[in-house]
């Protein structure tokens, strides 16, 4: 089904939902799917009260917590964004996905040895979640520590070889890593895919060839 149309059914499927949860209040499942209906419909404070609900129905979910982390982040409110996955965490201290958030929270704060941190934590616990290598990868970039992005790099092209933006962490790597041939390839294989590549940086490993 194609974007438009779905979004076209939206109010509609909010609508059969919010009747499902009228009629089964107690229902985590409908509350849940009303939420994350909500949040494709950009409605994000309603979602954020049907997984509060959720989390009334069921404290012990952590796909309910992990998804309000989720939330809370694409709002900006790293505070309450961090206690959700913190919380999915206690209940489920393997949950690759919640440390994976967290790396995220800690890099947009600037935080980079804790992001490096709960991004390895992540990939300890589930070894083939690519966003996790990715933001690895420009985790190390921003540390500097450029043979470590360049081995996170490679691990997303293994797990996800068209991914443009692991293209596009590779040939970075590459570049610092002073494999320019292969950085030039791989920025321009990024390209193609459709990533929106720095011109600048384009010029920068043309004048090293």
């Amino acid at each position: 089904m194609s974007e438009q149309p779905l979004q076209e059914d939206l109010p509609r499927v909010i609508e059969e939902l919010e009747e499902k949860c009228r009629e089964l209040p107690d229902n985590f499942f409908a509350h849940h799917h009303l939420a994350l209906v909500y949040r494709k419909a950009g409605r994000v404070d309603d979602a954020i009260l049907e997984l509060k609900r959720c989390l009334e129905i069921d404290e012990q979910s952590v796909e309910a917590h992990v998804n309000l982390g989720a939330i809370y982040f694409e709002k900006g409110d790293l505070d309450h964004a961090l206690a959700a996955n913190e919380a999915a965490l206690k209940i489920l201290p393997e949950s690759a996905q919640s440390y994976a958030n967290i790396g995220l929270i800690w890099q947009q704060r600037g935080e980079v040895d804790k992001a490096i941190e709960a991004y390895t934590n992540a990939i300890r616990h589930d070894p083939k979640l690519a966003t996790a290598w990715l933001n690895l990868a420009t985790a190390q970039l921003m540390a500097e520590n450029f043979d470590l992005a360049l081995k996170a790099a490679k691990e997303v092209i293994k797990l996800e070889p068209d991914f443009p933006m692991a293209q596009n962490n590779l040939a970075v790597a590459l570049y610092y890593a002073k494999n320019f041939q292969e950085a030039r390839d791989a920025a321009q294989k990024a390209k193609r895919m459709g990533y929106p590549v720095d011109p600048r940086f384009i010029e920068a490993i043309e004048k090293e060839l």
